[in-house]
């Protein structure tokens, strides 16, 4: 049974931020994501899940790396946040793993919880061709963060429909713009350029010590 919260006060629902992803590597956005939804919506804590076998993520056609790897990235990256936590949940489950699967399993064994799924605006665009989105929605509400006038527009229309469909619960929350990417990092590292200020400390150290992107 996966547990992830600290006992409460009795009777009161506990509110728990979920963030899944590659995080190959964990940057600064990611935090600020997370951070962002924390101080928003009053959560408990949040969720980081590095997904084991996702099935939708394009990667250009090179490996992702070892899931040990981007595990231990998180932890390092998060290890002085208090009401951040790392899960190995979607890493141990065999075969694809499915956001709505995740959210089935954490909504069963954790009936008192509401669960804040948080993505980016253009998740949000394209849920409905995720796996299962009834399920999903109908376990989770979604932390959706837009940072400009267009994708606010496509976001809330988007949202509007998801809302008529399923009976969506949808949250927008403003980000501040911060156009980082796992992508670019790896690009960095791999030309020997400086990431500083892009990961976390533990997350460059990590990355130096066991020679990843190179």
């Amino acid at each position: 049974m996966y547990i992830f919260t600290e006992e409460q006060t009795m009777g009161t629902r506990k509110k728990i931020g979920i963030m899944g992803g590659t995080f190959d590597p964990v940057h600064i956005a990611h935090l600020v994501l997370a951070e962002n939804a924390y101080r928003a919506f009053g959560l408990d804590s949040v969720i980081i899940l590095p997904s084991g076998h996702p099935a939708y993520k394009i990667t250009g056609g090179r490996e992702i790396s070892c899931a040990e790897h981007r595990l231990a990235m998180l932890e390092e990256a998060c290890r002085d946040i208090p009401y951040f936590r790392v899960s190995d949940m979607e890493i141990k489950r065999e075969g694809n793993t499915y956001s709505a699967d995740t959210l089935e399993i954490l909504t069963r064994e954790n009936p008192d919880t509401d669960y804040y799924f948080i993505i980016g605006g253009d998740s949000l665009i394209k849920l409905d061709t995720w796996h299962d989105p009834a399920s999903l929605l109908k376990n989770c509400i979604i932390v959706a963060a837009v940072r400009d006038v267009a994708p606010i527009q496509a976001c809330e229309e988007k949202a509007a429909d998801l809302r008529e469909r399923f009976g969506a619960r949808i949250e927008f929350m403003d980000i501040p713009q911060l156009d980082i990417s796992s992508t670019e990092i790896r690009r960095r590292v791999h030309d020997g350029l400086s990431v500083k200020y892009l990961v976390p400390a533990g997350a460059e150290e990590y990355i130096k010590e066991h020679g990843l992107y190179l």
